[in-house]
Order: structure tokens, then sequence, then C-alpha cells
């Protein structure tokens, strides 16, 4: 449980520090132009938009992780989203090996 706080902390640090992208439409088109390493994905989120995020990754060899709900996402960042796109290569990894430490 700890590091999922810690993961859910990583993301939030790594808003402010203005390396992710949110929002559908946003992170798709940032995985079309290769500027995604990671995306968050909300557990409960619609299943066409699960299927489009998830497809898009796919085809551009990116890691996809849908272990949180979009409440715990929104709280962490401090705004309501459902999708979540990680820029940089750091926090990419960083939120991996916490969330596979979890596991």
């Amino acid at each position: 449980m700890q590091n999922r706080t810690k993961a859910l902390n990583l993301l939030g640090l790594c808003e402010r520090a203005g390396k992710m992208v949110s929002g559908v439409d946003i992170v798709l088109a940032s995985l079309k132009s290769q500027k995604v390493k990671v995306v968050i994905l909300a557990n409960d989120s619609h299943a066409d938009t699960c299927g489009k995020v998830t497809r898009v990754a796919k085809q551009n060899d990116v890691t996809v992780i849908d272990d949180f709900s979009s409440d715990e996402i929104s709280h962490a960042i401090g705004k309501n989203r459902k999708v979540l796109g990680i820029t940089d290569t750091g926090f990419g990894k960083a939120l991996i090996q916490k969330i596979h430490k979890g596991v």
C-alpha cells in the first residue's frame, strides 16, 4: 500500500514539474508524436476510452498503467482527469518501479 501512495505522490510531483500531459485527446496526440513515455489510465474509464488509448500506446510501444481510479489520479494531480501521459523518461521509470514493487 505504501508504494501505491508513493506512486500517486510521484504523479503529483510530475504534474508540478511540467512533465505530464493530461486528457484523452492531448495524450493521444502526444503518443502519436512519441512524446509520452508512460500512460496512466484510470481503471474506471469508459471502455471506448480504454480501447482507444491502449491501442495507440501499444502501436507506439508505450507502457499503460491502469492500477488507479480516476478519483486517485485526480486527487494526486489536483485536476479531474482519467488519462495522463508522462513525458519524462526518469519519472516514467520511477513510477513503473514503484508500482511493480507494490505487486
